[in-house]
């Protein structure tokens, strides 16, 4: 069973992103403060519950927490800072958004750039850990997979609706096949799907 928060002397935000590892579109983050009474039974780290579950526990966070904010850095800013610098910049802004100012932050990961005058603790798989954080990560997955679900109208063949951006062969055959889009990282490598496959039957 997953703990409330990290600790309780202090009002904590959880903070968690989503998007690193994508080849196109932002990087979300949220913070979320949850009353200390929450209960969410289905509330665990967002990768492991289904796309229904987590929409349907968005609309429960949105509705019960003290606090919650989303925010994004987009590709251009990822371009010229770094993915890392990135996910820190854009968890800086969900708590600059969050209109409870928390006392203290819990961060799902081992590292992170000091948000000022707020202490923080870094938790590795603090997701799957602590509620506060798992429900920053099902609102950062939830609100930019809709986001990539949005642009995907603009540019079909990447089929964004589906891979939400990441690594597919779907996704990196396309983008090979028709290009960069406006919205793709251009520091990150796209690699041919054909030579992975080669590389893996080689192995």
């Amino acid at each position: 069973m997953l703990l409330n928060s990290y600790q309780n002397e202090l009002l904590e935000a959880g903070c968690d992103e989503a998007g690193r590892g994508c080849l196109a579109g932002p990087v979300f983050a949220a913070a979320v403060i949850l009353p200390p009474d929450f209960i969410a039974g289905e509330l665990t780290d967002s990768k492991k519950l289904t796309h229904k579950q987590r929409c349907n526990l968005r609309v429960i966070i949105e509705k019960e927490a003290i606090a919650w904010a989303v925010a994004e850095v987009d590709n251009l800013e990822i371009d010229n800072i770094n993915i890392l610098n990135a996910s820190f910049l854009a968890m800086h802004r969900a708590v600059e958004k969050l209109t409870v100012q928390p006392k203290y932050l819990s961060i799902d990961g081992n590292r992170f750039k000091a948000y000022p005058n707020i202490p923080h603790t870094c938790i590795v798989k603090g997701d799957g850990k602590y509620l506060n954080i798992a429900a920053a990560s099902i609102l950062a997955k939830t609100h930019r997979d809709e986001f990539m679900e949005n642009i995907s109208l603009q540019y079909p063949h990447y089929q964004w609706q589906q891979n939400k951006g990441y690594p597919t062969i779907v996704h990196r055959s396309a983008a090979l096949k028709h290009g960069l889009s406006p919205f793709h990282r251009k520091t990150f490598t796209i690699s041919n799907p054909q030579l992975a496959l080669f590389s893996e039957n080689e192995g």
